[in-house]
């Protein structure tokens, strides 16, 4: 690949990357959004989060996994109370490693 199709090809990219978030960010920051708004993208990054991690939890194996022997649902069920409680991911990440490294080591 030549060095101009290689910039163009970055160009390209960058436009499809940047212009979808970006336009949002634009046409929403003139008007003032209803607070039953504002409160339902409140919950995006939960639900995101969630989403992500559902199925490494539910599904380590690729089929669901309910039992006592899945270290990933038995170490999150803690760590979601430790979070729901603190409200802190720094403090909910560090109990969640620290409930895995146990499980892999001595069970």
């Amino acid at each position: 690949m030549d060095e101009a199709k290689f910039l163009i090809m970055i160009a390209g990219m960058f436009a499809v990357t940047y212009i979808p978030r970006a336009l949002p960010l634009i046409a929403l920051s003139r008007s003032k959004m209803p607070g039953w708004a504002v409160q339902w993208l409140g919950f995006v990054p939960s639900a995101v989060l969630a989403a992500l991690l559902a199925p490494g939890i539910l599904m380590p194996h690729q089929h669901i996994d309910l039992g006592l022997h899945n270290n990933y649902l038995i170490a999150a069920i803690p760590t979601i109370l430790v979070a729901v409680k603190t409200k802190s991911l720094a403090v909910s990440v560090a109990i969640g490693v620290a409930i895995m490294v146990f499980l892999q080591r001595f069970c």
